[in-house]
């Protein structure tokens, strides 16, 4: 018979303030990575990392004696898999802090600002919705179909001065001095 299986490892309930501090510390993390701007995310990853650290911890369950054969009888020893996955938690969030500083330092030489600017596809889409919302072929009875729907040439114009837009060619005349 084993040693492991003559002797049981006892658990106590988690700690509630480790539980409402590792709450804490993720759903604060996440607000801040819904944010717009690159240092609140990566203040939300560095929150929701050590929040995720703190989750590794009260899963372990108590403290105990280091986990070495012979030393110490297996009801006192400390599970060390917890112990692995907070290291493994710490050395992700490290990776994905550093991925994000240098996306932001990098935003910041190019545009002056930490904030993430809306791409063609948002300002395609927001244009999209706005003819949508007084569409004169709903019917509540039947499946709708948007204007866009109905006119793609709309839809190619929306796009060919979205673009335009966001490269700064708006204003600058086409080959024949158009504007």
């Amino acid at each position: 018979m084993s040693l492991l299986a003559d002797q049981t490892i006892a658990t106590a309930p988690p700690s509630v303030a480790l539980v409402i501090a590792a709450a804490t510390l993720i759903t604060g993390g996440v607000y801040l990575m819904l944010a717009r701007s690159l240092v609140r995310v990566l203040l939300g990853v560095v929150l929701a990392g050590n929040g995720i650290a703190v989750l590794f911890l009260i899963a372990g369950g108590r403290a105990g004696s280091a986990p070495l054969r012979g030393d110490t009888p297996v009801s006192e020893m400390a599970d060390p898999l917890p112990q692995a996955m907070v290291l493994t938690a710490i050395v992700i969030a490290l990776a994905t802090v550093a991925f994000v500083l240098a996306l932001a330092y990098r935003d910041w030489r190019l545009n002056g600002t930490d904030d993430v600017q809306d791409d063609i596809e948002d300002a395609r889409i927001r244009q999209l919705a706005d003819r949508d919302q007084t569409s004169s072929t709903y019917d509540a009875d039947d499946t709708s179909i948007t204007e866009a729907e109905e006119d793609p040439e709309a839809i190619a114009d929306a796009e060919a001065e979205s673009a335009a837009r966001a490269y700064g060619m708006a204003d600058q005349p086409d080959e024949e001095g158009r504007p």
